[in-house]
C-alpha cells in the first residue's frame, strides 16, 4: 500500500436505509462534498442531492441525508 492510499480521502453519502431506524446506507461519491447540493425534503416530500458539476440528480429519496469527507485510514 502506498502513501496515498493510506492517506487519501473519500467522500460518502449517508442515507436512511429503509428498513431500519437505526441503520444508514452509505455511497462513496467522486467528488469532495462541496460539489454536492442537498435539499431537504419538506413535509414528506423526498430528499435530493445533485452534483453541481454534472447537474445530475445523484439521490432522491428518504431522508435527512449526510455528505462527508473522510480519510479512508479513518474509515477501516
Amino acid at each position: 500500500m502506498s502513501q496515498t492510499d493510506f492517506f487519501s480521502e473519500r467522500t460518502t453519502l449517508y442515507t436512511p436505509a429503509w428498513y431500519s431506524d437505526k441503520t444508514r446506507e452509505e455511497r462513496e461519491l467522486p467528488l469532495s462534498p462541496a460539489d454536492y447540493k442537498v435539499s431537504p425534503g419538506l413535509a414528506g416530500e423526498r430528499w435530493t442531492v445533485i452534483s453541481l458539476k454534472a447537474g445530475t440528480t445523484v439521490y432522491s429519496g428518504i431522508g435527512p441525508v449526510e455528505i462527508l469527507r473522510r480519510s479512508k485510514a479513518s474509515s477501516t
